[in-house]
């Protein structure tokens, strides 16, 4: 044994040589005992935790690690919470899926495994399924809650967790620290019911599939655009992740004939071979993609992350180069279509709603007010967009909605943000901008002329260690007691803060209550409509910034230089808050 091991962590790893793990678990152990001290510690030093969002973690051996016992102890508090919450349910039931991740079938089967040794019914996904679809089968079956196994854009050493409660949406309060309560009571296997009832497992896949897939088709608002532009050219990539289970399919069954699939990277694989990071948001991600669409002269790419649940858009630009969208303006131009769309077909009422994360441009809002469709602000996280849905169940309509980070959501039936149906919608709308002798970027102009330039931007800082933690914090408390009174050379003219949960107006000098629930979050609103928001982490050093900014595009020929101009702009603001 390494002498430079901490007891502590010795002492960890031996309960597991001694417990009753399986025997190439306990080699591994030892091998990391002989001869990787450092990788041990890693492995043993503390539990992996269970947040408010499940498990994300290194898969290997060890308590700090994702590997099937750590999931199965999490399955056991989780199912513990669940009975606890129904108690007059006679058959309380769960839905399992998972991603393309290495191991990721493996856990869903000892997700499903626990859960039917605990007496309770499993719906267990044949294989790989997208995460909206997950979401989608709690509320179509009638379960009480979920599980899908996905580490999201993480890198291939990584998998993940998620919790779903009954109305197909992530845990929220009170549930999300109940069941972390529950997972920590969960000391050992011996706490956990490993041996299930394979009566109580039900495998599930296509039936399921069709009926999502003809709730995900009814979507479709202008099925004549689709028709007059069947040869429309598309390049999709599923980044080797479940993506190809369903977009290349639901696209050609709505009547899309020139889909381009990108091949290599069709090919559902946990190690991700042809990419650095499965992340949508990152150019490298869709390099392929693009060298693709030039090669046939694509209108559109689109690529899914590894469980589906967010995509990336590449539009080419007239002179046949290919421009990345944003996520904001993904949103917008979605939602642009929708209201549009929704208006001309006569389908507004005045009990429709959108809905965006505080960190998302503040563009979504802008469309919505001048179409008369209210607009719901929430924390970041897509729980809370899923939360409104359910609290407007059955009084109000949700058309659409979304958050910077790539993820979308189109009607109802699904309670997550769903990559399937946003590419059904922005192929639609670029089908339905051809037919008007329109491109996407000439739709993005419109919009920019209509509602003024919005481009923003994120800045990350990380600081190391304690006195990071303690300077972010310090930086908060800062920002909180003497706000700035201008930035960039605009005046503030209107704080909102998240934690005092209070929206001052300077110009007024009055004060409204912030209906939501506390976050540490400070944004400052200028009198140009410029928006900055401080977000730091609860958890790591790190905090985050995000800028947003508007100005006038006079024609779609300036787009560039307003572009340009405007990132000068978020430039200014970072120099004036002395950020770098």
């Amino acid at each position: 044994m390494k002498t430079t091991t901490d007891p502590q962590v010795l002492q960890r790893a031996q309960m597991w040589l001694n417990g009753s793990f399986d025997a190439e678990t306990k080699a591994q152990i030892q091998h990391l005992i002989d001869t990787d001290p450092t990788e041990l510690t890693d492995s043993f030093y503390r539990d992996l935790e269970f947040g408010t969002g499940g498990l994300r973690g290194i898969m290997g051996v060890g308590t700090n690690r994702i590997n099937i016992y750590t999931v199965a102890m999490a399955t056991q508090g989780l199912v513990n919470y669940v009975k606890k919450s129904f108690p007059n349910v006679p058959q309380i039931s769960f839905a399992v899926a998972c991603d393309s991740r290495n191991n990721s079938q493996k856990f869903a089967e000892i997700t499903a495994s626990v859960i039917a040794a605990n007496g309770c019914k499993c719906y267990l996904f044949e294989s790989m399924r997208p995460t909206p679809e997950l979401s989608f089968a709690i509320r179509h079956l009638g379960c009480q809650s979920g599980v899908v196994i996905t580490a999201s854009h993480n890198p291939k050493e990584y998998n993940g967790y998620k919790a779903y409660w009954n109305d197909g949406a992530q845990l929220i309060e009170p549930h999300d620290k109940n069941v972390i309560d529950e997972v920590l009571k969960i000391k050992g296997l011996e706490d956990v019911k490993m041996a299930g009832n394979a009566e109580l497992i039900e495998k599930i896949g296509e039936e399921l599939d069709r009926v999502y897939l003809d709730e995900v088709k009814k979507l479709s608002l202008s099925p004549q655009a689709i028709k007059s532009q069947k040869d429309l050219k598309i390049v999709f990539t599923p980044l080797h992740g479940t993506g190809i289970v369903h977009v290349p399919r639901l696209l050609k069954e709505v009547g899309f004939e020139n889909v381009v699939v990108v091949e290599e990277q069709a090919i559902p694989s946990g190690d991700f071979p042809t990419i650095k990071s499965p992340n949508p948001e990152e150019k490298a991600a869709l390099q392929m993609a693009i060298d693709k669409a030039k090669e046939i002269g694509a209108t559109l790419v689109l690529a899914t992350d590894p469980d589906a649940d967010r995509v990336g858009v590449a539009i080419r630009k007239d002179n046949g180069e290919y421009m990345l969208l944003n996520g904001n303006q993904t949103g917008s131009v979605l939602v642009y279509y929708l209201l549009k769309k929704w208006k001309e077909n006569n389908l507004l009422t005045g009990k429709e709603y959108i809905a965006k994360t505080i960190v998302t441009s503040e563009l979504l809002k802008d469309i919505a007010d001048k179409n008369g469709v209210e607009c719901f602000d929430v924390l970041t996280g897509f729980k809370y967009i899923a939360d409104i849905i359910a609290k407007n169940e059955g009084k109000k309509v949700f058309i659409g909605g979304g958050e910077e980070s790539y993820g979308y959501l189109v009607g109802e039936f699904v309670r997550d943000k769903d990559a399937v149906s946003a590419c059904l919608v922005i192929a639609e709308m670029a089908a339905w901008a051809a037919e008007q002798g329109k491109t996407f970027i000439d739709i993005l102009s419109d919009l920019y002329m209509e509602y003024g330039f919005y481009k923003e931007d994120l800045l990350s800082l990380t600081k190391k260690g304690k006195a990071g933690l303690e300077e972010i914090q310090q930086m908060m408390i800062d920002l909180r007691n003497n706000p700035p009174k201008e930035i960039n050379g605009s005046k503030v003219v209107l704080i909102k803060d998240y934690e005092e949960q209070i929206s001052k107006n300077l110009l007024t000098n009055t004060t409204e209550k912030i209906g939501l629930p506390k976050s540490n979050v400070l944004q400052f609103f200028t009198e140009d409509g410029s928006k900055i928001t401080a977000r730091p982490s609860g958890t790591e050093p790190k905090i985050k910034f995000y800028f947003g900014v508007k100005g006038t595009l006079k024609s779609k020929a300036d787009f560039d230089q307003t572009d340009g101009v405007l990132a000068q702009k978020i430039d200014g603001i970072v120099t004036s808050m002395k950020l770098k």
